[in-house]
C-alpha cells in the first residue's frame, strides 16, 4: 500500500485548505483511514479516522466542529477539509490505513501499519 498526501500549503489564520491521501497498490474499501499530524518536538497525533464505509468517525477534540474527514472509495482517496485553522494546527499531515477493519475507530498511531510521507501545514498569525 502507497500513500502519498497532497494539499498543504501556507494560509493565514483563520482560512482553510483540504487534504488528499491518494492510495495505491491495493484497494481500501475495507480500511480504516486516518489523519495524524506531527509538529516539530512533538510526538504524532491523531486527527481523525473513519470506518471503511464512512459510517462512523472520529475526532480530536481540538479539530472537532473545524475539520471533516471523508473518504471515496471508488477513488481510493481520502480527504481532509480544514477550516478555522489555527497557528498551533501547524504540523506535517500524515494519512494512514489499517485493515481490513470492521469495528471501532482506531486512534492509536501504533496499530496502523501503512503510512505517507505527509504534506506541510502552516498556519500564519
Amino acid at each position: 500500500v502507497r500513500l502519498v498526501e497532497s494539499g498543504g500549503g501556507l494560509v493565514q489564520a483563520g482560512g482553510s485548505l483540504r487534504l488528499s491521501c491518494a492510495a495505491s497498490g491495493r484497494a481500501l474499501s475495507m480500511f480504516q483511514l486516518g489523519w495524524f499530524r506531527q509538529a516539530p518536538g512533538n510526538e504524532r497525533e491523531f486527527v481523525a479516522a473513519l470506518s471503511w464505509n464512512s459510517g462512523s468517525t472520529k475526532y480530536a477534540e481540538f479539530v472537532k466542529g473545524r475539520f471533516t474527514i471523508s473518504r471515496d472509495n471508488a477513488k481510493n482517496a481520502l480527504y481532509l477539509q480544514m477550516s478555522g485553522l489555527k497557528p498551533e494546527d501547524t504540523a506535517v499531515y500524515l494519512c494512514a490505513a489499517v485493515g481490513p477493519v470492521v469495528g471501532a475507530i482506531i486512534n492509536n498511531p501504533g496499530s496502523y501499519p501503512y503510512w505517507g510521507q505527509g504534506t506541510q501545514v502552516t498556519v500564519s498569525s
